[in-house]
């Protein structure tokens, strides 16, 4: 996990993105609990995914990046960090940093309230 973790904080993620993690979540928890045989039929099976959720019961990883993004974003709003100068550049604008605090924080039920 730290590995796969490093400098989450900053991250600003698509859902195609936070997709991607759960799945490669899946794929390793996959492969640290094997696929068993089943002693009766003897035939082997793999977990199916509320299984694995069961075994592990550590939470998911885009719960895990939200809730560092959170923790980062007070550590900022107290620095009072201020906007950047320069030139934008063209097309649409990604998303923004601050744009997925907001859906953190209106995810987490505290959607009335200023994070700074």
């Amino acid at each position: 996990m730290p590995v796969v973790l490093y400098g989450c904080e900053t991250w600003s993620l698509t859902l195609r993105e936070e997709r991607k993690l759960r799945v490669f979540e899946k794929m390793v928890l996959r492969r640290i609990f094997r696929p068993r045989r089943n002693e009766v039929t003897g035939e082997w099976r793999r977990f199916h995914k509320e299984e694995l959720n069961d075994f592990y019961s550590s939470p998911n990883i885009v719960r895990v990046i939200k809730s560092r993004r959170m923790r980062w974003a007070g550590h900022v709003a107290f620095m009072g960090v201020g906007k950047p100068e320069g030139k934008r550049s063209l097309g649409r604008p990604r998303r923004k940093w601050v744009d997925n605090i907001r859906m953190d924080i209106q995810e987490v039920g505290c959607g009335c309230m200023d994070w700074i």
